[in-house]
C-alpha cells in the first residue's frame, strides 16, 4: 500500500465512520477499485487500526463529555460520580460487542472481503432507513441514557457485525428504539465507538505480536502509511460528524437511505456485468 491509496481509503473511513452507510463496506469496495492487495497482512491491519485514528475525532469534539460531564453534575452528581456514569454507560454498551464479536470472530473475518453480502445489508438497510423515522416518531422523546438503553443500544450494535450493516446505523436505530432523540442516538454512538473501536485496535495489534507479523508495522514505509492515513481519518472524520448531527437532527435519515440503495445497487450491477469487485474475497 502507498501514501496515494492510504490516503484515500484514510478519507473514505473518515466520511463514512459515523453516516449509517457501513464505513467497513466502504473501505471494502475502495480497496476492491484501487487494487489493493487485501490478503495481504498490513492492508488488513490498517484498515482497522485507521478507524480509531476516526474515532478519536470523538474525544476532540467531545471532550466535556468525556472529562467533563456538566450535565450529569447539574443534577447533584460530585465530578467523580458524573464520570463513573458516563463511563459505566459506555461499558454496559460494549459488552454485546466483546462477547459476541470474540465468540463469532472467526465469522466475522471470513466475511470482511465478501462484496456480494455488503451490497445486499446496504440495500437492505437502506430500505429501513426510509421508514425508521416514521416507525420510531411515536409518543415523547427524550435525551436521557439510563443504564437499561445503553445495554439495548449494544445489543443491536452487534448486528454490524455483518459487513455492510453499519455499526453507526445499527447504534443510532437502537438509540431511536429506546425513545431516544436523533441527536441523542447519534451522540451515544459516537460515544461507543471509542471503546468499540479501541478494543478492535488492540484486538488487532496483539494479533500482529502474537502471530509474529509485529514487524509488519516497521517494514518499509508502513508506519508512517500508517500514520498519514490516521491523521487524515481523524481530520477528515472531524468535518463528517458536524455535517452528520446538523443534517440528520434536521432531516432524518431518509438521505442516508436512499444512497445506501443505490450505493448497493451499483455494485450488484458492475457484479452481474462481470466487473471484479470481489478482489477482497
Amino acid at each position: 500500500m502507498n501514501f496515494i491509496e492510504a490516503i484515500i481509503i484514510a478519507i473514505v473511513e473518515g466520511l463514512t465512520e459515523f453516516l449509517p452507510v457501513s464505513s467497513t463496506g466502504h473501505m471494502i469496495i475502495t480497496e476492491s477499485l484501487l487494487g489493493v492487495d487485501v490478503d495481504d497482512r498490513f492492508v488488513n491491519a490498517f484498515t482497522v487500526i485507521i478507524q480509531f485514528g476516526a474515532i478519536l475525532s470523538v474525544v476532540c469534539l467531545y471532550w466535556r463529555k468525556f472529562f467533563y460531564p456538566e450535565t450529569m453534575r447539574t443534577k447533584g452528581y460530585t465530578w467523580w460520580q458524573a464520570i463513573w456514569r458516563f463511563y459505566l454507560k459506555l461499558i454496559v454498551g460494549v459488552i454485546p460487542a466483546v462477547i459476541l464479536g470474540l465468540a463469532f470472530n472467526d465469522f466475522i473475518e471470513s466475511n470482511l472481503g465478501n462484496v456480494m453480502l455488503v451490497a445486499i445489508m446496504l440495500i437492505l438497510g437502506g430500505v429501513f432507513m426510509l421508514f425508521c423515522d416514521r416507525i420510531f416518531n411515536k409518543g415523547s422523546e427524550s435525551t436521557e441514557l439510563t443504564y437499561e438503553r445503553a445495554f439495548v443500544i449494544g445489543v443491536v450494535q452487534c448486528i454490524s457485525m455483518i459487513p455492510g450493516v453499519s455499526r453507526s446505523m445499527a447504534t443510532i436505530v437502537g438509540g431511536m428504539s429506546q425513545r431516544l432523540t436523533r441527536k441523542a442516538a447519534a451522540e451515544f454512538s459516537f460515544f461507543l465507538a471509542v471503546p468499540t473501536m479501541l478494543g478492535a485496535t488492540c484486538l488487532e495489534l496483539y494479533k500482529l505480536i502474537t502471530h509474529g507479523d509485529g514487524n509488519i508495522l516497521t517494514e518499509g514505509d508502513n508506519l508512517a502509511v500508517l500514520i498519514v492515513g490516521s491523521i487524515v481519518a481523524y481530520l477528515v472524520a472531524i468535518a463528517a460528524i458536524k455535517f452528520f448531527i446538523s443534517y440528520v437532527t434536521k432531516y432524518g435519515f431518509k438521505m442516508f437511505g436512499w444512497y445506501r440503495i443505490l450505493l448497493g445497487a451499483v455494485i450488484l450491477v458492475l457484479m452481474l456485468f462481470g466487473y471484479d469487485l470481489a478482489l477482497v474475497g
